[in-house]
């Protein structure tokens, strides 16, 4: 088990749940559009977030994101320590120093000090692109991790994180199992630079799936060239996918084909935000009456679309046909009843 760190009231590592985050896509100096964002990110259930802090003026800027954001901030700071600095001043919940752009020891120790002062972590986030390239990258990046983890021990700092990210699958998921051999302390997953929305979920998938089987994460970011809100969908979907947590209930749906005649997708999605926070449910959500209930027998329950008329089922067992409003109606009232 890996030690245990606390973000703002968001407890890593330690046995506790795997904490899902993901990272503002606004200017961070424009704090009004960055805590609107991170609202909407904490409404799809992102526990922690972090913000890129690329000047003075958005290190002055993160006291108010902090003070309007409803989950811990984290400041994401490359190339310049004073930005770190300034973050810790502004009460940022944790810090992410990168390795591969702030090399100077010195000035590693002194963010150490200043952070122990006002106890707030420091995530080592080495990350391939930051470095230079030798025959065996995951060895590489874990080694360099590993050093700076070495620079804020000697000041005696043990609220640590550490991530060794790489846009490679398969050296991602071996340098995550040389980190957790090497080290005890809670471990940051990600795939980096995983590329736009299919493409990044098969390959963030692929890469973080299996290292969750094993155990090795005590926290995730689904990085996409997408929404926020996407990133904490998707990290949710794969904590549900190897049954470690779940945000919603498990919605399955049929592909749709030339039988449906009513707009599934809408429907679903109409559905699966009504049911946010509802867990443990498995809901089927199917277009026609060949896919329900009979390929969803296995749901708690859920609904098969037809023209005008809906089947709502429980258990494998019908209750009724009715309206489409009014099937809707019901199985969300069903499922928030159970629940």
């Amino acid at each position: 088990m890996s030690r245990s760190v606390l973000v703002g009231n968001i407890r890593i590592g330690g046995g506790a749940p795997i904490a899902v985050q993901t990272m503002t896509k606004t200017d961070t100096r424009d704090a009004k559009k960055t805590i609107e964002q991170i609202w909407r990110v904490y409404g799809f259930g992102c526990e922690i977030v972090r913000c890129a802090i690329p000047d003075m003026e958005a290190a002055k800027a993160l006291a108010e994101i902090i003070k309007g954001s409803p989950i811990p901030v984290v400041a994401d700071i490359h190339f310049d320590y004073r930005l770190a600095l300034a973050s810790l001043e502004a009460g940022c919940h944790k810090l992410r120093l990168n390795p591969g752009n702030i090399k100077d020891k010195e000035k590693i120790r002194l963010v150490a000090r200043e952070a122990k002062a006002r106890s707030v972590p420091i995530r080592v986030g080495v990350n391939a692109g930051s470095i230079k390239h030798t025959d065996n990258v995951s060895n590489e990046v874990v080694q360099i991790a590993l050093e700076e983890v070495k620079i804020l021990e000697d000041e005696d700092f043990r609220d640590i994180v550490v991530s060794v990210k790489t846009s490679d699958i398969k050296t991602t998921i071996e340098a995550n199992r040389l980190l957790r051999k090497a080290c005890d302390y809670p471990i940051h997953i990600g795939l980096t630079e995983s590329g736009p929305l299919i493409q990044g979920l098969v390959r963030s998938s692929a890469a973080l799936l299996p290292l969750l089987e094993e155990g090795t994460g005590d926290t995730i970011r689904v990085s996409l060239t997408e929404d926020p809100e996407v990133e904490v969908e998707a990290a949710w979907s794969m904590l549900e996918t190897v049954g470690v947590r779940s945000f919603g209930p498990t919605v399955i749906s049929c592909p749709t084909c030339g039988r449906t005649r009513q707009n599934l997708r809408g429907k679903l999605s109409e559905i699966r935000m009504a049911l946010k926070g509802v867990k443990g449910k498995k809901i089927a959500v199917m277009g026609c009456e060949v896919n329900g209930p009979g390929e969803a027998k296995d749901a708690d329950m859920g609904i098969a679309f037809g023209a005008t008329k809906c089947v709502v089922f429980r258990g494998g067992n019908m209750i009724g046909t009715f309206d489409t409003d009014e099937a809707v109606r019901i199985l969300i009232e069903m499922a928030k009843e159970d629940n």
